[in-house]
């Protein structure tokens, strides 16, 4: 067995094809579109949050950490890794969570489609938002 892959492995060598690319190691999100919904009185209200860009670089697998870059300041995220998108868990001081997820790139848009979810609390509340965005990839 171990010599088919072998074999397999040096005719893929020989044949000349093309390696594989490699992962950007940042992204710069931006998300223009989201909801959010605060509980006031009983039920959760909708509203509308504002546009939201963000960057994400040191990015490594390995260690399953990358770094987060806002206008307030910066933040360690972990990392996991999963079958098409890579989610980026950030949590805050306060023991808040944070998701974003990067979906693999869209060959047709050169971007990378991504999702990022706020679960917080403000003054004992519950304040949930999600958006929906891109991230360019940088190497």
């Amino acid at each position: 067995m171990s010599v088919r892959l072998g074999a397999t492995l040096l005719l893929c060598l020989l044949i000349g094809l093309p390696p594989a690319a490699a992962d950007p190691t940042s992204f710069t999100c931006k998300f223009a579109a989201g909801t959010a919904h605060a509980y006031d009185k009983g039920q959760f209200v909708l509203e509308q949050p504002a546009p939201l860009t963000f960057s994400i670089s040191a990015i490594n697998g390995g260690a399953q950490s990358a770094e987060l870059h806002t206008e307030r300041g910066t933040g360690t995220l972990r990392l996991v890794q999963a079958v098409n998108a890579t989610h980026f868990l950030e949590v805050v001081t306060e023991g808040y969570l944070n998701i974003t997820t990067v979906y693999d790139k869209d060959e047709a848009t050169g971007k990378y489609p991504a999702v990022h979810s706020r679960h917080l609390g403000i003054l004992g509340q519950p304040v949930i938002t999600q958006y929906q965005g891109f991230c360019e990839g940088k190497d």
